[in-house]
């Protein structure tokens, strides 16, 4: 089937894959743009994870002040100083400071969770009343699906991206892994709100 030189480009453009990888996915899939789209997506997002234990010492600080009522300061690393000198990180770097001042995230990723607040936590679920009844290895599974809701909607990479809710903050950090071909990392973050402190 042919398909258009258009959709090719767009493809590429989105996915950060080569015009001959971008035309082969559209091929694949009949021309179909979104069923490409999402192909390229998991292909992507599996180079992206072999990239994830590589060194980040570059990046850049982006800030994001929404209505002079919330204000976010936002340390997102990659590889090489080229990388976050491109106008397309300096984008994704202002996306990651909107979606922390929509979503207001505490942690960046799981591994920043304090040990101390987790075990609070699930032992404060372990003795809830609805729980005594259980045995105690189906308690402690479903406390751990508990845990896990509890802190998905409070670390960054779990939430639902607030510019695509198709996918998570770490599904989008993939996708700029891939299309840069460097890893990238949200290091630390600031959120504040006019009137409230912590």
């Amino acid at each position: 089937m042919a398909v258009s030189i258009d959709d090719i480009k767009k493809l590429k453009e989105l996915t950060g894959v080569g015009l001959t990888d971008a035309k082969k996915a559209l091929v694949e899939t009949d021309g179909d743009f979104d069923k490409a789209l999402e192909a390229m997506r998991k292909k992507g997002m599996t180079k992206a994870e072999k990239k994830g234990d590589r060194e980040t010492r570059e990046g850049l600080i982006e800030s994001y002040v929404h209505s002079n009522r919330i204000g976010v300061i936002v340390e997102v690393n990659c590889e090489t100083d080229f990388v976050a000198r491109l106008p397309e990180f300096k984008e994704f770097a202002h996306q990651i400071a909107m979606q922390i001042a929509a979503m207001s995230p505490r942690y960046a990723t799981e591994d920043d969770i304090a040990a101390e607040e987790y075990e609070a936590k699930k032992a404060e679920l372990l003795a809830s009343d609805a729980l005594k009844s259980k045995p105690a290895e189906m308690a402690e599974k479903i406390v751990a699906g508990q845990l896990k809701k509890h802190f998905a909607e409070q670390v960054l990479v779990n939430q639902p991206f607030v510019l695509d809710d198709t996918m998570t903050v770490g599904d989008r950090i993939k996708e700029q892994i891939a299309k840069s071909g460097e890893n990238i990392r949200v290091s630390q973050f600031k959120r504040i709100e006019l009137g409230v402190t912590e």
